[in-house]
Formats: C-alpha cells, structure tokens, sequence
C-alpha cells in the first residue's frame, strides 16, 4: 500500500511546487506539433510531454477521453506513459469524471488499484448518482493509499444549472464539499486528506465553503481558459492546498523538452508569487 495520496500531495508540492499539467492531446494540438491524429501521433506527443515534465512538475494529469479515442492502441500509449511518470516522480491525477453505481463504480475505482494496468495515483470523478455511488471508488483509495477530486464547483457556463440548485439549506456543489469533508474526517483530520474537489479558477466568486473540506482543490482554467494566479489568490486566499491546472499554455510550447519546462516554469514561478 502507498502512503496516502494527500501526504503524497503535499510532499510533492512541497518539493516541486503546487502546477498540475493537464495532458490534453487533441486533434489540432497534435497539428501543431507537426504530429498525425493517429496512436503513433498520440504516443510521440505523450512521451515528449512526460520525458520533459515527469521530473520537473508535481502532477501530471493525462485526459483519458483523448486516449480512449484512438481505441485500444492509444490506451496502450497510456498504459506506458503512466508508470514512467509516476517513476520520474510526478503523481498521476486520471482525468475521468466517472461516476455510476454498484459493479460498474467498482469497474471504474480500480484505476486506483496497484494491480491496475492503468494504475494512477487519483482520479476525477462525478457524484451526480449521489454520494453513495462513490462509496467504491472511495474504498478503494484508502485501500491503496490513492485520491479522488470529485466535481463540485465547475466553471462552465451552464455549471450553475444544477450545482446551484437547492438541498435545503445548501446548494449541490455545497453539499458535496460537504460530503468530501467527511470522508477527510473519517480518515482522522491530520494532514492534508486524499480527497478533493474540483472548483474552477475563473469563477467570479467562490460560492461553497472549504473550510471543512479537509483535502485538496483541483482548480482548472488557467491560461488558454481566462483564469490567473491572481485569480487563485482571489478566490481561495493563502493557506489552502489548491492545485492549479494548466493544460494548453504549456503544451503549446512543445515539441521542445526545453520549451515546455520552461513554459511550467513561469508558471510555477508565478504561482509561487
């Protein structure tokens, strides 16, 4: 078993800063690397990002979708990648969003499972089945010492629709950070917890409370998608474990190794600021 993905987190960011680098390799991107949208396209694209970035960032965050569409052969690009990256020392956060119940949340929590082919250190997921729908993937991160970033307050424009909608006292997006708190508390409270959030970085205020949240809050949409360091510091103040994402203004330095280092630099340096 690992140590716990929130002592995990915090060590790594302690180390190497708090940037997430989101691994999006879609059809233009891969263009613009003078790369074909095809499985070797997609693995000469994932190898370059993870031979510049495993060593250097603290989370590395592969979209699974952008693998899955190229069948079997791009899985396998992933099924390499994700142990080099994590021996390179970079935490693998899988960007799933899933969310079922019974057998098929089971199906879906073993992306956690050390035994997995695909195996990572987190994943994101989706609780709009309700919370006990998690209850496997939740089993079985304390089980191998893995961590979940579970949807709660995004930053698409229609996200309001249902994560503003009433539960009595509380909103949705409200009553699953609250729902994520507990199961932080659960774990005892001592240190940062293995579970987290998803809140966006470019919302125009923060609208739940994390005081009790006890774990992490992935927070996408820097960059290409408008948010800022000053943004985060806006919203979530000083003193939080928050883990900025960024995806395409570092990707779009590539194919260079050094070019993209240096784009996570300035990055880092200005989240650091």
């Amino acid at each position: 078993m690992n140590a716990p993905f929130g002592r995990r987190l915090a060590d790594a960011i302690a180390a190497r800063g708090s940037l997430c680098v989101g691994i999006d390799p879609h059809a233009p991107l891969l263009e613009k690397w003078g790369l074909p949208d095809s499985a070797e396209g997609l693995a000469r694209f994932t190898d370059a990002v993870v031979d510049a970035l495993a060593g250097h960032v603290a989370v590395l965050k592969p979209q699974l979708a952008f693998y899955e569409r190229h069948g079997s052969r791009g899985l396998a690009v992933l099924e390499e990648a994700i142990p080099r990256a994590r021996a390179a020392g970079a935490l693998v956060l899988l960007d799933a969003k899933r969310g079922d119940i019974g057998s098929t949340m089971h199906a879906y929590a073993d992306y956690l499972a050390p035994a997995h082919p695909l195996a990572v250190d987190a994943m994101t997921v989706s609780p709009y089945l309700g919370p006990g729908s998690l209850q496997p993937a939740v089993d079985t991160a304390r089980a191998a010492g893995g961590g979940l970033f579970v949807l709660a307050r995004t930053s698409n424009p229609d996200a309001g629709t249902f994560q503003h909608a009433r539960l009595g006292d509380r909103t949705v997006a409200q009553a699953v950070v609250d729902t994520v708190g507990g199961w932080n508390a659960e774990d005892g409270g001592a240190g940062l917890g293995s579970f987290g959030v998803v809140v966006g970085a470019t919302l125009p205020e923060l609208d739940v409370d994390l005081d009790a949240l006890g774990g992490p809050v992935l927070a996408p949409g820097l960059g290409a998608q408008g948010g800022s360091a000053a943004d985060l510091r806006r919203l979530f103040g000083a003193g939080r474990a928050v883990v900025p994402t960024v995806s395409r203004d570092v990707l779009a330095a590539g194919p260079d190794a050094a070019g993209l280092r240096a784009a996570a630099d300035r990055w880092t340096a200005e989240l650091s600021g």
